[in-house]
């Protein structure tokens, strides 16, 4: 997998394999040490009530587990049959959960962006950042907001940022507090702001006002100039998106002044001379230095504030000729009104429109997607016009392109390895048969606390295939040994193999489980990130746990039996007849 997923799994394909290297050098080396110093006789020692109850909970489990897994080989076509639906309802599941890229987290801060109209001032959006950031810093769960005007390129823009308080002391996500300041920042007539959560991973890299991104791109502006507010409206139809805006700004003021240089040459005056005045007027041009004992001083020359404002200052610029005085500029120029844009974005070298928003907390990322490919495709756009997924909605689609890839490279592998040890193309079938279990409780418990199925997830996932496969391993290698030393039978074989190896089962399996829970139910910073993976573990190894006690020795006898068939058809089978060659000479 290429890109930061790539990196972030291989990581974890790093750090996994290490612990487990480190931890079989331990199991071989120094466990049989510490076991023949610690371990004793216990069964003479007299022990407590913990210990007393413990067990008679255990012996009470088991004889149940006896008493089902009996009846569970009596009838192994149901038992197939619930393994077959297992396996159907991956492929439901799949289709049906919701999918996301990272589950967006509380870091303790939030990006905003301003948008003004595309005729404001530097001084009309500095009023606005001061009035935003009056209404941010009231809220209760707000520790200081910093402003600042002209990010993006453009004049009538502006950013924020905003520190909150300790999660301990707010008691509200960061989700919660904009959803509490959305409506309140809406009702200011000033400028439109967009507050998100800050991510410690943001994929993308791209500036917007929020956090997913739909890009058009066409080689006309003028098509993009059409198009692009269509699609805005379009995507603000949607229900789930919040904070929806483009970053096309072509509705910016100009003022045209057209020079009669035919009259301006009578009075003496050349178009430098006109340029110079103008920008004298309404630019600065720094004149003098004013030089002190300690330090020196701009002269800046401009006309009073007034004056540039708006264009009617032009009425007021006198132009100085050589024999006629002061002339006003109108006797010489002409200006009219026009609309020019403000910034002209481009992606891949071709111009293009950018429509960023966020999610609601209901809307995962496969259904925003969806919902916009449906109106890109009923929008009727021409073929110049090409729309595509842009930032974290790019690297989320090229992420889900590759995940299946991941998954199946991990089973081919698992697969492999033990066809490898147990010289057998069906003992390994059996084992990966414990799987989909795993996936459909890790899915099913994601969707029971509304997680999507994101990255993280599929991490823990991929840690499942590692984990739940040990129950079936430790199965199906006892029954093997019973099988070829002491020449039980298959039933007897695989029946007293479950029987004494249910205690490590339900030990490593009762461990895993604790050793996650604190993933699934921890608070703090950052909780959001690792939540799914515990989901996930959780959700995983408590059905397979159910599931695999009984699927696995029926799947054993049932492979066994189909081996045997093979075999009792291959010795019935007739011997192909050899007929003698014949020679030249016979």
């Amino acid at each position: 997998m290429g890109g930061i997923v790539g990196r972030l799994f291989r990581e974890f394909a790093v750090t996994l394999s290490t612990a487990i290297v480190v931890s079989m050098v331990v199991s071989l080396t120094t466990t049989p040490m510490m076991c023949a110093y610690l371990l004793r006789n216990t069964h003479a020692q007299s022990h407590g009530r913990l210990y007393m109850a413990s067990e008679k909970l255990f012996d009470a489990v088991l004889a149940l587990y006896r008493r089902s897994l009996h009846w569970a080989l009596e009838k192994p076509t149901l038992i197939l049959l619930a393994l077959a639906v297992t396996i159907a309802l991956n492929v439901v599941l799949i289709l049906k959960i919701p999918k996301g890229f990272f589950p967006p987290e509380d870091t303790g801060a939030l990006a905003g962006a301003l948008q003004g109209s595309q005729d404001s001032s530097f001084q009309a959006m500095d009023e606005a950042i001061r009035q935003v950031g009056e209404v941010i810093k009231k809220d209760p769960a707000v520790a200081n907001v910093i402003g600042f005007t002209g990010t993006n390129g453009a004049t009538n823009t502006g950013s924020l940022f905003v520190a909150l308080e300790p999660l301990d002391k707010r008691k509200v996500s960061a989700a919660e507090i904009i959803n509490r300041l959305r409506p309140q920042l809406n009702r200011l007539p000033v400028a439109s702001a967009f507050l998100q959560a800050v991510q410690d991973i943001r994929i993308g890299g791209r500036a917007s006002n929020a956090m997913y991104q739909y890009t058009i791109q066409s080689d006309s502006v003028e098509d993009l100039s059409k198009w692009g507010p269509i699609l805005l409206r379009e995507i603000k139809r949607i229900p789930g998106m919040q904070d929806v805006s483009a970053d096309q700004q072509n509705g910016g003021l100009d003022e045209l002044v057209s020079y009669d240089r035919l009259s301006a040459a009578k009075l003496g005056l050349t178009a430098q001379a006109l340029d110079s005045e103008l920008y004298d007027a309404f630019g600065q041009a720094e004149v003098s230095i004013i030089y002190t004992q300690v330090n020196q001083y701009y002269v800046v020359l401009e006309v009073a504030p007034q004056y540039w404002q708006n264009p009617e200052g032009l009425k007021y610029i006198y132009l100085r000729t050589a024999g006629s005085g002061n002339v006003p500029l109108r006797a010489v120029a002409t200006n009219r009104a026009n609309t020019t844009p403000l910034a002209l974005n481009h992606t891949s070298l071709f111009p293009s429109v950018t429509v960023s928003f966020n999610l609601a907390s209901n809307v995962s990322l496969s259904d925003a997607t969806q919902r916009i490919d449906q109106v890109q495709n009923q929008l009727g756009a021409p073929s110049t016009l090409r729309g595509f997924f842009a930032g974290t909605l790019l690297a989320y689609q090229q992420s889900l392109g590759t995940e299946p890839v991941l998954i199946l490279t991990a089973l081919l592998a698992v697969y492999i390895v033990l066809g490898i040890l147990y010289e057998s193309l069906v003992h390994p079938l059996t084992i990966i048969s414990t799987l989909p279990s795993a996936s459909v409780g890790a899915m099913l418990a994601l969707m029971l606390f509304r997680e999507d199925l994101n990255i993280v997830s599929i991490i823990g996932i991929v840690l499942l295939i590692g984990i739940v496969k040990k129950n079936a391993i430790m199965m199906i290698d006892f029954a093997l040994q019973a099988q070829r030393q002491e020449g039980k039978s298959p039933a007897d074989a695989i029946f007293e193999a479950c029987m004494l190896r249910f205690r490590p089962i339900l030990m490593t399996t009762m461990a895993a489980i604790l050793g996650a829970l604190p993933l699934a139910l921890g608070t703090g910073m950052g909780h959001e990130l690792r939540r799914p993976l515990g989901i996930a573990i959780v959700g995983g190894l408590i059905l397979s746990q159910l599931l695999t006690l009984y699927t696995t020795p029926v799947v054993y006898l049932t492979f066994d039996r189909l081996r045997l068939r093979i075999q009792r058809r291959q010795r019935l089978a007739p011997a192909p007849s050899v007929e003698p060659a014949h020679g030249a000479g016979t």
